[in-house]
């Protein structure tokens, strides 16, 4: 029996050719533009930095030029480290999405995957049209949903998983025992879901006015760095506010210690890792998010059948000095979710509307998703 604290979809057992009938069903019918700008932008990664100032309509204007064209041969997926992205290792490493695309007759299809370590360097990967679905934080959806007024969407969650913040300072027992002293890495400063869990935790403890209050002392490291930063000891960077498996090498740490978990914020698991992309790659190509779609239940499969597999498969993917038993705790700890179904998404929304991060505020979760996630019980 399938612990509660591991909860799967349940389209999970649907077969993949239920799958890809459903998601095409599900698919709005509108105009299809060109799906090949690709080649003008395919080696901009290294051009696009973490501040890259290229602007949305510019961007965009690829979207309409051309002529309808083919599907897709290669399909460019980021993540980021961490077990969050546990099935996307799973269908790296797996070729899931190559094995989707042969069962479907469209054997050309491969998948290549990109790795950041945070989403902004993603964000801009995307607009760029240097990749074609990018996977980061709910923040960074709505922030580009905005941005280029629902061009850009969600496709589907990948999973939630706590995080937590940590310390290795002693005096540091509650969020308002930091000081200027004290530096505390996220992954993208502001919009990252760390930042943004910090900023909702702040409220809901001590009150509107000391939201942003912890913004001077937060700083912008990738989960690896910040880890290594705050085990040796030697960094300004004595606080992480982290994400699994780092946050628990952390906290084994001597003198390192937990002072927030996410958990707490929202009242129990929350998506932290969801697929978006552009409307023009989704419409020009629903096939291939269908088999994409149909790649990752089959990953949630393995990881809910066969915890131990999938944790071997990480490890031998990843080369992070962790045993398999203690990934395998990591999959099974409480409010863990693997799903496909975004959850408490609308509580980032609310929460950045508010904040006037964003000034559209969504009515429902499903207009900042694309229609092949509409059939998902989401929030």
């Amino acid at each position: 029996m399938t612990s509660p604290m591991f909860k799967m979809n349940t389209a999970l057992s649907q077969s993949s050719d239920h799958l890809l009938l459903r998601y095409r069903k599900a698919r709005r019918r509108v105009s299809v533009v060109s799906a090949d700008s690709r080649s003008l932008a395919r080696h901009s990664l290294k051009r696009a930095g973490h501040g890259s100032l290229l602007t949305v309509a510019a961007l965009f204007a690829l979207a309409i030029a051309g002529s309808a064209s083919a599907e897709v041969s290669e399909l460019r997926i980021t993540k980021q480290p961490s077990i969050i992205y546990l099935p996307l290792v799973v269908m790296e490493q797996n070729k899931l999405v190559e094995k989707q695309a042969k069962a479907a007759g469209r054997p050309e299809l491969k998948a290549t995957w990109i790795t950041f370590n945070s989403g902004g360097a993603a964000t801009d990967a995307l607009l760029s049209d240097s990749v074609d679905l990018v996977t980061s934080g709910v923040s960074n959806l709505l922030l580009l949903w905005e941005r280029t007024k629902g061009q850009v969407n969600g496709v589907t969650s990948v999973g939630g998983l706590p995080m937590l913040l940590v310390t290795r300072d002693p005096a540091v027992k509650t969020l308002k025992d930091f000081t200027d002293k004290d530096k505390i890495a996220v992954p993208t400063i502001k919009v990252s879901s760390q930042a943004m869990v910090l900023k909702m935790a702040m409220e809901k403890m001590y009150g509107e006015a000391s939201r942003d209050k912890l913004d001077a002392v937060t700083i912008q490291l990738g989960h690896p760095d910040a880890m290594i930063a705050v085990v040796n000891g030697s960094s300004e960077v004595n606080s992480h506010f982290s994400a699994p498996p780092y946050q628990y090498s952390e906290l084994k740490a001597p003198g390192v210690h937990l002072v927030l978990d996410s958990s707490d914020v929202f009242g129990g698991p929350a998506s932290n890792a969801v697929v978006f992309g552009t409307r023009k790659f989704y419409d020009a190509n629903p096939k291939t998010i269908a088999l994409f779609m149909a790649a990752l239940e089959e990953a949630n499969q393995l990881i809910a059948r066969d915890p131990a597999g999938a944790a071997k498969i990480y490890l031998d993917a990843t080369k992070e000095k962790y045993s398999v038993e203690e990934i395998v705790s990591m999959i099974k700890a409480p409010n863990v979710v693997y799903s496909t179904t975004p959850n408490a998404t609308m509580v980032f929304a609310n929460f950045m509307f508010k904040t006037g991060l964003i000034k559209t505020k969504p009515a429902s979760w499903k207009e900042f998703f694309f229609p092949v996630a509409h059939g998902f019980p989401g929030t």
